[in-house]
């Protein structure tokens, strides 16, 4: 007899390949993309949530598209910025049971079950990573992209840190400890860029990217 849990993991195959698929017919479209994370948390009085908002629409009038995780806050902004300036708006929204819920922004709304398509979607389809304060899962996109350049998996690109209050604790703590611990090499620690200034920020990506 065959096992029901058996079958089941089998179709979670073709689940898994479906939505692979359909992100990629997508996106393939998708051209000189920037991928912008950032907390959920955050409402449009935050000094952040205006930041992205910024650095969305002036992405998008420097002919950028904008990829971010589709939700609220940070993710909203970004998605908002771009699509008020008439550019392309992706929103990869996850399901999650709290906070995750698409923003009206995004132009091009993709949804996901799976995570790790997400993230592979994420690297796939951007010349650039803009990262903005946020919690757990924006960390996890950090360190991800972080990994993913030194072990040479991915080509290199623009990894851009806005908000460099918040992030300076976190900075101080690579340098301090995992640089002077050899943890890391001093190219690792700097493949990270500190900018706060949006028209910086996309001068910056512009330096490695002919738009």
């Amino acid at each position: 007899m065959i096992d029901s849990f058996s079958i089941e993991e089998s179709w979670r195959i073709f689940r898994i390949m479906a939505e692979f698929v359909e992100s990629i017919e997508a996106l393939s479209k998708i051209r000189n993309a920037v991928t912008i994370f950032g907390s959920a948390r955050l409402k449009p009085e935050d000094e952040y949530y205006q930041m992205a908002e910024s650095l969305g629409r002036i992405l998008a009038q420097n002919g950028f598209s904008v990829i971010t995780g589709g939700g609220p806050g940070i993710m909203e902004a970004a998605n908002k910025g771009a699509a008020e300036a008439g550019g392309k708006s992706v929103g990869m929204n996850i399901r999650l049971p709290f906070e995750q819920k698409p923003n009206p922004y995004a132009n091009l709304q993709i949804e996901y079950k799976y995570f790790f398509i997400r993230k592979v979607m994420f690297v796939k389809y951007a010349l650039a990573y803009v990262i903005l304060p946020g919690g757990y899962g924006t960390m996890d996109e950090l360190f991800e992209a972080l990994t993913l350049i030194q072990t040479k998996r991915v080509k290199s690109f623009p990894l851009i840190l806005m908000g460099s209050e918040y992030w300076q604790g976190l900075l101080d703590w690579l340098k301090n400890s995992m640089l002077h611990k050899d943890m890391i090499l001093p190219a690792d620690f700097e493949m990270i860029q500190i900018i706060d200034d949006p028209e910086q920020v996309v001068r910056h990506i512009k330096k490695y990217v002919i738009v």
